[in-house]
């Protein structure tokens, strides 16, 4: 008698699967990494002359800058935790066939609301202080998301329009708060900017290891049991993959679609929160910042899953953390750091080609249904 093959184990075919998700990720860093050795190569001669070595020094100062030390492993943390929550907040809204590039609004009005809750209670103890500042900056953050999710549920205005406006609404909103009623009035304050936070998040490791931290790592689990484990995650995926099966299905994608931006936007105003709370210690009127667009290539390079975003924000992270020391002992600029998150993000975007040109076999694993998402018709009628 014939004896039959014994099926895949469970776990065989799960790591399967991850190699085959995280190849595409890998070979982009590679590249970006090659592209980014050549530019600084070619650059060298405007540094101290022609120098086939300073590609290595550089990425070694960066590496040693990033987990050279207990500091250095902290500051990445640190430099991770906005990336995380943000990230979160655009694959989340991947997951619901949502393009949420409203991450930069949502994050500054979360931050102004965590401030002005901070300030607010500056003579509170921080054990009442510190809950409520981070939950306004997730109420401000939410109440960002639910406007353009409102908007596409019940009007079928697209959320990419819709948010890039509220991204401007928000720096102007930022900037007439902070240079008018809640600008600052004691000795320190020289330019626009609020008073000093008093009660600031406090510090669990390092010099700067807040317990943001704690907050960002804890979304992660719970990002993927929302979305895997819960009936609620289960209908946000349907609906983003298909609408029309959902609502035939007994589903109600206009709430969904509604629900899903706020959750982004409630994520992305904890991470404007913790990052004001945390390390700034008060709010300026023109805060520069490029979270919201940095989470946007977190999330492609996380695969919008919530530990691939998870391990892609530590990986930016870290390039943040190492580059002050890249610059100061390679004399390389910071500004390699953007330019390496470009290719990146360039070569996760030409997926197809990099395919073909490498003969790589990842049918099915690529970021094919998150790109769908961002290149989707704005004319595109949500009849939900």
């Amino acid at each position: 008698m014939t004896e039959r093959a014994a099926p895949p184990s469970t776990t065989s075919g799960w790591l399967a699967r991850a190699r085959a998700l995280m190849l595409l990720p890998a070979i982009s860093i590679v590249l970006a990494l090659v592209i980014g050795a050549i530019v600084i190569f070619l650059s060298s001669p405007l540094i101290n002359g022609w120098d086939p070595l300073l590609p290595l020094k550089a990425y070694q100062a960066l590496a040693v800058g990033a987990f050279g030390s207990v500091n250095a492993l902290v500051n990445t943390f640190v430099n991770a935790t906005p990336l995380i929550l943000a990230g979160l907040a655009v694959g989340i809204g991947f997951k619901g066939g949502l393009f949420n590039i409203g991450g930069q609004g949502q994050f500054l009005v979360g931050a102004l609301a965590a401030t002005t809750a901070a300030i607010g209670l500056n003579g509170a103890p921080g054990m009442v202080a510190i809950p409520l500042s981070l939950l306004a900056g997730m109420a401000g953050g939410l109440a960002w998301g639910f406007v353009p999710g409102f908007l596409k549920a019940f009007t079928g205005a697209h959320e990419v329009v819709t948010t890039i406006m509220l991204n401007f609404v928000a720096i102007q909103l930022v900037s007439f708060v902070i240079g008018g009623p809640l600008r600052g009035t004691g000795p320190e304050v020289t330019f626009d900017r609020t008073d000093a936070i008093t009660n600031q998040l406090p510090v669990l490791i390092g010099r700067n290891g807040h317990i943001g931290l704690i907050l960002a790592f804890l979304a992660v689990p719970l990002a993927w049991w929302l979305l895997y484990r819960s009936t609620t995650g289960f209908e946000i995926r349907t609906v983003g993959a298909n609408p029309d099966a959902a609502r035939y299905a007994g589903m109600h994608p206009r709430w969904l679609t509604t629900l899903t931006l706020s959750l982004c936007g409630l994520l992305a105003g904890l991470a404007g929160a913790t990052q004001i709370l945390g390390e700034v210690g008060y709010m300026p009127a023109s805060y520069g910042t490029t979270v919201g667009f940095d989470a946007i290539a977190v999330a492609l390079l996380g695969r919008a899953h919530p530990v691939g975003i998870l391990f892609a924000a530590l990986l930016f992270g870290a390039m943040h953390a190492g580059a002050g020391l890249m610059q100061a002992q390679a004399e390389v600029p910071v500004q390699l750091v953007g330019v390496l998150q470009a290719v990146i993000l360039f070569f996760l975007a030409a997926e197809l080609v990099v395919r073909r040109l490498l003969r790589v076999r990842t049918a099915g694993t690529g970021v094919g249904s998150e790109l769908e998402t961002i290149s989707r018709s704005y004319g595109e009628q949500a009849s939900r």
